[in-house]
């Protein structure tokens, strides 16, 4: 087996921190460089997106895994200015949804389910459960990702805005969402500032998040050394390093309801919009 090829042995090494290539396959490959040099892009050019790119990056997500065929999802190119703007602050006023080439909004969707399934004179009472619900977030994350991906192969950037889901009702409203619709995240995509260089985020090493046959419990030692990879990371990046790291940002954000920013409100406005979860 030939060694790694440097850009992918590079690549690697910034994910982790430390250079483990030396049990990868040889082969180049031009989607391993473009999955492995994924990085949040927050500040954009003012370069519009080629005409097509929309359509090119929905038929990548529509090629996605769908449970069952169902293709439980459905997404929002927002164009609008003003309805930009409000979803800028809705979520935490994040400009670059008001700034990047375009804006997407990826839903899971019951409602097109159960129009058609009524139309043929069948009463969908399983889209009532939770499953659904579950399958259709899924089906709409993979979408997602796989539009990312080729954003990223045609030199586009993009960062996903979970913050959505902190204002959900109010969201629902600007992208008027009938009843079983509901806005999972969105989706800033266009061409990276040039003057903006952001590195490649360390992630947790693999010894962590890879069990083999039955699930191994987290080592507090592997997780303190991430801890140090990661305030070094963010202080090059001219970030605010908690004091505690890696592992002190992850239980402050679960600490309590409040930190959950109002989306532990989630499930009872996901109730009185159409959405069973039984």
């Amino acid at each position: 087996m030939s060694a790694p090829r440097n850009e992918l042995r590079e690549l690697f090494t910034a994910r982790y921190g430390l250079d483990l290539t030396s049990k990868l396959p040889g082969s180049p490959s031009a989607v391993l460089e473009t999955l492995l040099s994924h990085r949040s892009i927050r500040r954009f050019s003012d370069r519009p997106a080629p005409e097509g790119t929309l359509e090119l990056l929905v038929a990548a997500a529509q090629s996605a895994a769908s449970s069952s065929n169902l293709q439980l999802w459905s997404v929002i190119s927002v164009q609008d200015p003003d309805r930009r703007k409000r979803l800028a602050s809705a979520a935490n006023n994040q400009m670059h949804v008001r700034e990047s080439a375009l804006f997407l909004v990826w839903l899971a969707d019951l409602n097109r389910a159960t129009v058609l399934a009524r139309s043929l004179g069948i009463e969908p009472e399983g889209l009532a459960y939770f499953e659904m619900f579950l399958m259709a977030s899924i089906d709409a994350a993979l979408a997602a990702q796989n539009a990312v991906i080729a954003a990223e192969a045609h030199g586009l950037g993009g960062v996903y805005i979970g913050a959505l889901r902190n204002r959900p009702k109010e969201v629902a409203e600007l992208l008027e969402l009938p009843p079983r619709v509901f806005a999972l995240f969105g989706l800033c995509l266009g061409y990276p500032d040039p003057n903006v260089r952001t590195a490649i985020k360390p992630r947790l090493p693999q010894s962590i998040v890879l069990s083999h046959d039955t699930y191994k419990p987290v080592k507090r030692e592997v997780v303190s050394q991430y801890d140090e990879l990661m305030s070094k990371f963010y202080s090059t990046q001219g970030m605010e390093v908690p004091a505690g790291g890696w592992s002190l940002h992850c239980a402050q954000r679960v600490e309590s309801a409040q930190s959950l920013n109002g989306r532990d409100r989630l499930k009872e406005l996901l109730l009185g919009h159409g959405f069973a979860l039984r």
